[in-house]
Order: C-alpha cells, then sequence, then structure tokens
C-alpha cells in the first residue's frame, strides 16, 4: 500500500474538521442513517436514506418497499444505537458481546434452523452450526465447529490491538484496525446470515470508540467492494482490502466536503448573485426567510423549509435551534402535528 493513500486520507480529514461538517446540527443522526441505508442496500433492501429518515423519526413506512426490508433498516439502527454505547463505554469484545449485537441486527429478520447437529435460532444472536458458502459455486467459509475458537482468538486479538490504541493519535492505524476487524469478521462468517452488516457495524463500532469518522461503504461500489474482500481472501493478506476501504473513505469524504461547499456557497440562479445559503454571512438572511415562512404558516414543517430554500434539512434545524435560543420562535407540540409559535 502506497504512503500516498494514507496522506490522502490525513489530507482530506483535515480538511472535513477544518469546515466543521461534524458541527452541524443532527450531522451524527443523518449520517449514521446514511451508514445504515448503504450497509442494507448491499444485502439487497431497496430502501432509501429519505425513506429511512421518515421510519426512523415518524414511523412512516416507504410505498413499494417490503416489510422485510424495513424491518432490517430497523433492527440495523437499534444495533448500531447498541454498538455507540458499548463503543463509548470501551467494552472489550467478546462472543457474548458479539452475539448479542447479532440478535439485534437479525431480530426481526432472522429464525430457526433445525440441522443434524442441533436447532440454532439466527434471531437470538447464535453461531451457525452449518456450513456457508459465498454465493453459488463461492468458496466455503471454515467449517462451523471452527467457528467458536476462532471468535475467541478475534476477540483477543482486538483487545489487545485495541488497548494500544486507546491512547495514540495514530489515526491511520486505528482506521487500519477498523479494517482488519471488518475482514477477520467476514472471513470468520460466524452467523447463517447478517455477516457483513455485522462487520461493516463493528468496522464502524471501533471508528465509534476512536472518535473517527466513520467509514462507509457505498452501495454503488458493492462490487468492488466484494472484489476487495475476494482479493484480500485469494492473496491471504489484507493489504487488497486496506487500500480499497482507504480510497472509498477518501472518496465518500471528499463528496461530502464538495455538497457541503456547494450549500454553504451557492450560485443564487434567480437574482445572479453568489448567495451563502448556509455560511455565517448569509445566516441572518436564511433565518428571515425560515420567519417569513412560519409567520405565513405556523405548522410549515424543516423539511418543507429546506426545499423552499434549497439548503439541507440540517442546515434548517441548525438555523431554527438559533432562533429559540434567541428567543425569536419556539415550538409547541411534538415534531409531527405541532406548530411554531412567534415571540
Amino acid at each position: 500500500m502506497s504512503m500516498s493513500t494514507k496522506e490522502q486520507l490525513i489530507k482530506v480529514l483535515d480538511e472535513y474538521k477544518r469546515l466543521g461538517i461534524a458541527e452541524q446540527i443532527d450531522y451524527d443522526k443523518f449520517y449514521l442513517y446514511s451508514l445504515i441505508t448503504h450497509s442494507t442496500a448491499i444485502e439487497g433492501s431497496t430502501v432509501t436514506e429519505i425513506e429511512n429518515q421518515l421510519l426512523f423519526d415518524e414511523g412512516i413506512s416507504a410505498k413499494g418497499r417490503t416489510m422485510q426490508e424495513q424491518l432490517m433498516n430497523l433492527d440495523l439502527k437499534k444495533a448500531y444505537e447498541e454498538s455507540i454505547r458499548l463503543a463509548k463505554g470501551h467494552t472489550d469484545f467478546s462472543i457474548v458481546m458479539l452475539k448479542g449485537l447479532a440478535a439485534i441486527v437479525m431480530k426481526n429478520t432472522g429464525g430457526t434452523y433445525n440441522t443434524l447437529q442441533g436447532s440454532f435460532d439466527a434471531s437470538k444472536g447464535d453461531l451457525r452450526l452449518v456450513n456457508v458458502t459465498a454465493g453459488a459455486g463461492g468458496r466455503s467459509y471454515m467449517n462451523f465447529q471452527k467457528v467458536p475458537t476462532r471468535l475467541a482468538d478475534f476477540c483477543s486479538e482486538m483487545n489487545e490491538r485495541r488497548m494500544s490504541l486507546h491512547e495514540s493519535h495514530k489515526i491511520i492505524e486505528q482506521y487500519l484496525l477498523s479494517f482488519d476487524a471488518h475482514y477477520g469478521l467476514v472471513t470468520i462468517h460466524p452467523w447463517v446470515d447478517g455477516n457483513g452488516r455485522m462487520s461493516r457495524l463493528i468496522m464502524n463500532h471501533l471508528q465509534f470508540e476512536y472518535g473517527l469518522v466513520p467509514t462507509k461503504v457505498n452501495k454503488d461500489d458493492k462490487a468492488e467492494y466484494i472484489q476487495a474482500l475476494i482479493d484480500s481472501r485469494d492473496q491471504n493478506t489484507t493489504e487488497p482490502f486496506r487500500e480499497f476501504m482507504l480510497q472509498e473513505h477518501i472518496k465518500n469524504l471528499q463528496q461530502e466536503i464538495a455538497t457541503y461547499q456547494e450549500s454553504v456557497n451557492e450560485v443564487d440562479t434567480k437574482g445572479g448573485q453568489k448567495t451563502e445559503k448556509v455560511g455565517r454571512k448569509g445566516g441572518q438572511k436564511t433565518r428571515e426567510a425560515i420567519f417569513d415562512m412560519i409567520a405565513k404558516n405556523a405548522k410549515v414543517t424543516s423539511t418543507q423549509m429546506a426545499e423552499s430554500l434549497g439548503i439541507n434539512r440540517s442546515a434548517v434545524s441548525k438555523h431554527l435551534k438559533k432562533m429559540q435560543e434567541d428567543g425569536i420562535i419556539q415550538r409547541e407540540g411534538p415534531d409531527k402535528g405541532g406548530k411554531w409559535v412567534i415571540l
């Protein structure tokens, strides 16, 4: 792996931090929703980020999506919330911890399997008691009888490496550990289903623990992602997968930076004048526009405001919070069904 890839990631992360993208209102929530949406999409879900936002925040089901898809997304959201709690508490890796998270991931989509070796329940995070292969004509994963021992070794290795990086500022090494955890877990394939979601969750789990910007595997890069896993397995080295993940993270962060800058410095096509719709200079004008919308319709939603202004909903939420802190407006009633009151 060339040093240039690592150096490029550090450079992009510095720019990401300088712009304060992660400090936006509701950033953590919407970034988490994006992680979940792309992770389930790799497993076949067609639910979009906007549909997940409505599903998670307001309980509105997506039209034309199966119940199985929506339950998969709801379960993964709950698993991430538990993972973040454990990560912030620096909980050691253990088979019990991994099975607990797997049980949440598979709660509503897993089932019971009856085999010659006995029964096991995927919805309870039980380890598989059957051998599995990677797709039609694919290579088999390790024998199920080896899984418990190998998983225990995996936990020990992760705990040892985690501890050595706790007080470290070696960001690249922390990322590489998270990528290795992903690769290691998917190679063991401890469960009959949900291994991909769990591997990406554990990768993000370590990143949450170290306070890193979590890595997202974009659904559009699924083929390259799978090929990187295959290449690492065939070559018996994590380098191909590490390199792919570094480049994937760089690409996604660059896209976020570009989107952010576009929303901050956007040319107003109507007047031909350059305005900062979310930026500091244009903040007052944006809040005045929000005030006018509330004056005309007290029940106007933040989504409607965002569409009208041509900015992100998270940016609107930031302005609304500021206006409430300044005593200009206040909210009466719940997010859904409530109204704004001008003070």
